[in-house]
C-alpha cells in the first residue's frame, strides 16, 4: 500500500468522523460547551451571579468567533511546523547515517 491510498483511506475516516454525527443526531442542537454550561448553571442555580467578569469582550460575536479561528489556526500551524521539524530532522538524520 503507497502513501497515497493511505492518505486516501485516512481522508475517508476523517470525513467518516466528521459526517457521523450530523446523521446519527439529525436535527441535534450543536451548541458549544459554554452556551451549555450557561444553561445549566441557571437551571440549577437560577440566580446565580458570576464572581468576575471578563477583563475585555469581544464587541461582537463574530469578532468572537475571529479571534478564536486565528487561535486555532496559529495552534494547529504550530503544531504542523513541530511535527514537520521533527520528521526532517529524522531524514537528515537518516541520510548522515
Amino acid at each position: 500500500m503507497n502513501i497515497t491510498h493511505k492518505n486516501v483511506i485516512l481522508l475517508l475516516l476523517a470525513l467518516a468522523l466528521i459526517l457521523t454525527p450530523f446523521i446519527v443526531q439529525q436535527g441535534a442542537d450543536f451548541a458549544g460547551a459554554d452556551g451549555k454550561a450557561q444553561e445549566i448553571i441557571g437551571e440549577v442555580q437560577p440566580g446565580y451571579q458570576p464572581w468576575f467578569s471578563s477583563l475585555w469582550e469581544p464587541p461582537s460575536g463574530e469578532v468572537e468567533s475571529f479571534l478564536f479561528a486565528v487561535q486555532a489556526a496559529l495552534g494547529s500551524g504550530f503544531v504542523c511546523y513541530y511535527l514537520g521539524y521533527l520528521k526532517g530532522k529524522a531524514v537528515s538524520e537518516k541520510r548522515q547515517g
